[in-house]
């Protein structure tokens, strides 16, 4: 008789250095347990193994199709298909059983073969991050027009929209995901999509609409903020706000439906960098490195490595 399988041991988390902290991340182990812990792919609740599932997918999308591709289908994602605009790049994976559609986060690092960062990438995904001024979304609802014109470019013009359509049948589930400036294209693109959206997780995500926009978001979402993340405090304006149920890893690595003592609770689901005591205190990540706190909480594998290590 064959031994049952057990869950891995709690997985250390990476060090971070100026050298490791941009993606890609072509050493991390995607999806190592996941023959322990399936995509579950039916659940109407928050599941902290789909958390997982999730923000690993976000962390692969930063890499190159040729790479990312076959890790997808190792996991069982067979079908992969590889939408790019100049502000994004999203991938959607299905199976038989659902569908993850996976946006980029903002692009700060080197192409195979170029001797330094990709400035046309790098120069695109800034338009869309500081362009805040509100862009007309539906009646009386406006959104942050950077994060709109970025989804523009691959939801029509790409044919992501009729993709997604083209794998949403009855026996499958639609998840929209993303890191950083890809947790905003998806609750934009989880809001604007015609079909039942089953789940939105997002991570280290900035606001994205207005009041309104709260308030007409139907979606079950939770979006993740690994303790005092910089980005997830953008913009630093009343104008926008978060959505999503809260999920919050605390300084020790644990994971809460709160903020914790040092960071207000925001029910309103207002922009938090009034609400979160923001360090900028440096940290040695290495010898010779010092990295603000507030940055390092921002990176995708620390995210993926602190939901691992909270799946009961």
């Amino acid at each position: 008789m064959s031994n049952p399988k057990k869950r891995d041991p709690v997985k250390i988390l990476p060090e971070i250095t100026w050298d490791s902290i941009a993606p890609p991340f072509p050493d991390y182990p995607y999806f190592d347990g996941a023959d322990i812990y399936p995509f579950r792919h039916q659940a109407t609740a928050f599941d902290m193994v789909n958390a997982w599932w999730l923000i690993d997918a976000s962390t692969l999308v930063y890499a190159e199709e040729d790479f990312a591709r076959p890790v997808f289908q190792k996991a069982g994602l067979t079908d992969v298909k590889f939408f790019t605009g100049d502000s994004t790049q999203c991938f959607v994976a299905n199976n038989d059983h659902f569908v993850a559609v996976v946006f980029r986060g903002t692009e700060i690092r080197r192409r195979p073969g170029e001797s330094g960062f990709h400035i046309h990438n790098i120069i695109a995904d800034a338009k869309a991050d500081i362009d805040f001024i509100p862009a007309e979304w539906d009646k009386d609802i406006k959104v942050y027009r950077g994060f709109k014109n970025a989804l523009d470019e691959v939801w029509e013009k790409k044919g992501l929209r009729e993709y997604i359509r083209s794998r949403d049948t009855l026996n499958r589930t639609i998840w929209f995901t993303g890191h950083s400036l890809g947790g905003a294209l998806a609750t934009l693109a989880a809001d604007r999509y015609d079909g039942n959206v089953q789940g939105l997780y997002t991570f280290g995500s900035p606001c994205v609409g207005d009041i309104n926009f709260v308030k007409r978001f139907h979606i079950s979402a939770y979006r993740f903020v690994n303790n005092r993340d910089i980005v997830t405090h953008w913009p630093p304006l009343d104008w926008y706000q978060h959505v999503g149920k809260l999920k919050h890893i605390d300084e020790n690595g644990i994971i809460n439906d709160s903020a914790g003592s040092s960071v207000r609770t925001p029910d309103s689901n207002r922009g938090e960098m009034s609400d979160i005591e923001i360090s900028t205190r440096p940290t040695r990540r290495g010898v010779g490195y010092l990295i603000p706190d507030n940055i390092v909480d921002h990176v995708p594998t620390l995210y993926a490595t602190h939901i691992w290590n909270n799946i009961p």
